[in-house]
């Protein structure tokens, strides 16, 4: 963990000091009330402690390691995408070029070749997929398949990407956190905003906010969690960003406006297809995907107002 700062090992502690009492909550409330069950419940506590371990492990590692557990979420996620949209005979030679910019893409990160990186999934694999399909001669659902595959090339891969490359951003410009204080930084605001917008919720949610994609999302449910995203974020960007105060409230509403859109675009497509969850990888969460949705939205948006300001 050398290449921590002291700031980014102290929201690590706390990190782990919450998800402890949590666990602790857990087990009182299990014996108080042992006749019911807490099975889902605490497939999800013990889902977090692996989630927040390899989290953890990955990124007091080299950016090099950083980068390529990155590229393999990606690849889960790309992966658990696919196995849920119908695709042809056909298309399986095309998707082929889909997971090889994968690796393409996370090695324009490591080489910090930011142009590259902008253009490469948004164009050139924008023009390549077509060009591939066209080739093979199956002219059948083509413009549904390629607007698909390209989709979701974009929301798994070119959309996460941007978590790695924060990595990778100029340290001496963010002494107080470095890349991985800007990881992490954005990963907890994001987990924390869904969090916050669940409780609201559930507390105070009486108005529906989009009914027909995602019935338990309220207008209240939303503002709260909003309000307590935008005061977190105000509280700890001092120690992990370079941002102001300005800046921060600014980031605040962006987290949270951004994470429940991509919250609810991956609902839209799980209605879509008729299922709960995108898949049941994580014991409790479902898939990947389930886990990473608000993350989708929030990491290039982060990442380009953060550039904009700093980089």
């Amino acid at each position: 963990m050398n290449n921590l700062t002291l700031n980014v090992k102290i929201l690590m502690l706390v990190i782990i000091g919450l998800l402890s009492l949590s666990t602790l909550i857990f087990f009182l409330i299990k014996k108080n009330n042992p006749s019911q069950n807490y099975t889902e419940l605490w497939l999800r506590i013990r889902s977090w402690w692996v989630m927040i371990a390899i989290l953890f492990l990955a990124i007091s590692s080299s950016a090099k390691i950083a980068i390529v557990f990155f590229a393999f979420i990606s690849f889960l996620a790309l992966k658990e995408y696919l196995s849920l949209i119908p695709t042809r005979r056909s298309d399986r030679r095309v998707l082929f070029w889909a997971y090889l910019a994968i690796p393409i893409q996370y090695y324009l990160v490591s080489i910090h070749w930011y142009i590259m990186f902008l253009v490469f999934i948004p164009v050139y694999m924008f023009l390549l997929l077509p060009f591939r399909m066209v080739l093979i001669g199956d002219t059948k659902g083509f413009l549904h398949s390629l607007g698909t595959i390209y989709w979701g090339l974009m929301i798994t891969v070119f959309a996460l990407s941007h978590l790695a490359y924060l990595l990778v951003l100029d340290p001496l410009k963010n002494p107080y956190g470095g890349g991985a204080g800007l990881v992490l930084y954005l990963i907890f605001l994001t987990q924390f905003n869904d969090i916050a917008q669940y409780i609201s919720g559930k507390l105070f949610g009486k108005h529906k906010i989009i009914p027909l994609v995602s019935p338990n999302k309220t207008v209240e449910g939303f503002i709260g969690g909003m309000i307590a995203t935008v005061i977190l974020t105000i509280l700890i960007s001092p120690y992990l960003t370079p941002l102001n105060f300005g800046q921060s409230i600014l980031v605040g509403f962006i987290i949270a406006g951004f994470g429940f859109v991509g919250d609810v675009t991956i609902s839209a497509i799980k209605r879509d297809f008729g299922v709960k969850d995108t898949s049941n990888f994580i014991p409790g969460h479902g898939g990947i995907l389930d886990r990473l949705d608000s993350l989708t939205y929030t990491a290039p948006i982060f990442f380009h107002v953060l550039s904009y300001f700093y980089y």
